[in-house]
């Protein structure tokens, strides 16, 4: 419920506060004295589209708070909690707008975004008038109106899931076939390359043992000629030479007594390491044997490796995890065709179980939009429309998550005449009638809006304008409603009433709002009945308006 209004240096309007009631509110005033202005003020500060220019000549800024009372299950709460904004029972928006045009808002004394406002101004209060594009004229909106006022909130999730479901399923397909589309196109190649690697089969660090290979191999055939000399003369040479030597030294007479034991016992050691270096050398002439064959297998072995690295670009230990992954791909459409049709029958299911759900919706559609019918009619001749006939269009849409249904409020202004859109058909004073009737019977038991009517009783008097006046009452009774009207039937029937009057303070023209006693109330009817000049028989009209 809006509580508050508090305006500062907004058009024509300096400082004005205002306190709305629960119930019936009543705004009246002379054409131009500013009630429109209210409506922009308000519709500023909720972060609705509006005038360009709002900041009253000669002020630095504009600004307006408005203050809203929220129950505990009230829908602004979750939007609160989204924002990371703070709640409570009260919710306070402000919007300051300066005169060079920059707006800056705050809930809660939080900064937020325009985006805030507006999402938060759908739950709060809901705008109603003859050229007003947000309700119930807006056609788009007419399915989800139908919905609420058939109750049908399983049948929405239903249909919501298994669209959601059926999405998925549809993406899936599509990426499955798209991806064996993409293998297919390369197919030729997966398979001759997968063939040419197997047959290769490289193995990670095959690449760097060869090429450690070949080098020895190549290297050997370098040295291998002269170790093999050095092993013939340590063979042959050294080792005849030494042991003739010390069989000569051996023979001499009298040996020990010319020192020849130090000589003999260092050639016996000689000889001992002549042996090891015979058999170290001969080692590695074993190790240096090679079939030249070999190096040309090795090479030949290698050059295949890098070619075929080169070829797929990557590096050659990386060969063989390449080899891997064209047999996975391989491997995923061998198996696609079996994948795919899985994913098309699941998808097939889903299909059909939202066409399930979309029907099932469809039939309470059509079949609350006849109880819908009844109820508008029932509500349109009290307000002299009896004539009229109002029907709700349930016809085949796209398909979509809230089901395939397009629904369209249509009206015939008299029998046998064409029907139409709301807003095409009826007149200015037809289409109050209308919305008000379709108001009334889709308001339910949602009293979480503030709902505003802005001259929804132009173009009706008499009767009518008090039947409208009675259904505004009745609406407001366990909510709240602010109506903007001329006719004094429906000021009537007010709970609360305010006057929207001009004045000139040094020589500036200002709009202010003056909240009418039992007595103020009486005159300004009374004004409404018969113009400027008030006489007694308008007082008496007034008073008869009050208590009727």
């Amino acid at each position: 419920m809006l509580r508050a209004l508090d305006i500062r240096d907004l058009l024509i309007i300096d400082h004005l506060e205002l306190a709305f009631q629960p119930g019936l509110n009543v705004l009246t005033g002379e054409t131009g004295a500013g009630k429109s202005i209210l409506l922009d003020s308000l519709g500023f500060v909720l972060g609705w589209r509006g005038r360009a220019e709002l900041v009253r000549q000669g002020a630095a800024q504009g600004e307006v708070i408005a203050e809203f009372d929220l129950n505990a299950d009230h829908p602004a709460h979750s939007i609160l909690e989204e924002a990371g904004l703070p709640g409570g029972e009260q919710l306070v928006l402000r919007r300051v707008n300066t005169a060079d045009g920059r707006k800056t808002a705050w809930v809660n004394d939080r900064r937020c975004s325009g985006e805030v406002l507006r999402r938060l101004s759908e739950t709060l209060v809901e705008l109603h008038g003859q050229h007003d594009d947000r309700g119930l004229l807006n056609p788009r909106g007419h399915r989800a109106l139908l919905d609420a006022f058939a109750n049908v909130p399983d049948l929405l999730n239903d249909t919501r899931k298994t669209w959601s479901a059926m999405a998925k399923a549809r993406k899936s397909v599509a990426a499955t076939r798209a991806a064996l589309d993409a293998i297919r196109a390369e197919e030729e190649f997966l398979r001759h390359a997968v063939a040419e690697l197997d047959k290769l089969s490289p193995e990670p660090g095959e690449d760097e043992a060869l090429d450690a290979r070949r080098r020895q191999m190549q290297g050997a055939e370098r040295i291998r000629g002269d170790i093999a000399r050095a092993h013939a003369l340590l063979s042959e040479g050294a080792e005849g030479a030494m042991g003739d030597a010390q069989r000569w030294l051996e023979g001499v007479e009298g040996g020990d007594d010319v020192g020849l034991v130090a000589p003999l016992a260092a050639l016996s050691r000689a000889m001992i390491e002549l042996g090891d270096a015979q058999d170290g050398v001969a080692r590695i002439l074993d190790g240096l044997e090679f079939n030249p064959g070999d190096l040309e297998d090795c090479e030949a072995r290698l050059f295949e490796i890098r070619a075929m690295a080169r070829k797929h670009g990557v590096q050659p230990d990386e060969l063989a995890a390449h080899a891997e992954s064209l047999r996975i791909k391989l491997g995923a459409l061998d198996a696609g065709d079996r994948d795919l049709a899985d994913q098309e029958q699941a998808l097939k299911a889903c299909q059909q179980a939202y066409q399930a759900a979309s029907d099932l919706l469809s039939a309470a559609r059509r079949q609350n939009a006849g109880v819908l019918d009844q109820a508008v009619m029932t509500e349109l001749a009290p307000l002299k429309m009896e004539r009229a006939v109002f029907e709700t269009l349930v016809t085949q849409g796209d398909a979509g998550p809230e089901g395939q249904d397009d629904v369209a409020f249509t009206v015939a202004t008299n029998p046998g005449a064409p029907s139409g859109p709301l807003n095409k058909i009826a007149s200015g004073g037809e289409l109050s009638r209308f919305l008000l009737a379709l108001k009334v019977c889709l308001r339910g038991d949602d009293q979480s809006k503030t709902l505003i009517f802005d001259e929804i009783d132009r173009g009706v008097g008499g009767a009518t304008a008090d039947a409208v006046g009675r259904r505004l009452k009745a609406l407001a009774a366990a909510g709240q409603v602010l109506v903007v009207t001329h006719s004094p039937q429906v000021a009537a029937q007010g709970g609360y009433h305010w006057r929207v009057q001009k004045r000139v303070a040094d020589g500036i023209t200002l709009s202010e709002v003056v909240p009418l006693d039992d007595t103020e109330r009486v005159d300004e009817i009374a004004r409404m009945v018969s113009g400027d000049t008030i006489t007694q028989e308008a007082r008496a009209a007034a008073r008869a308006l009050l208590v009727s």
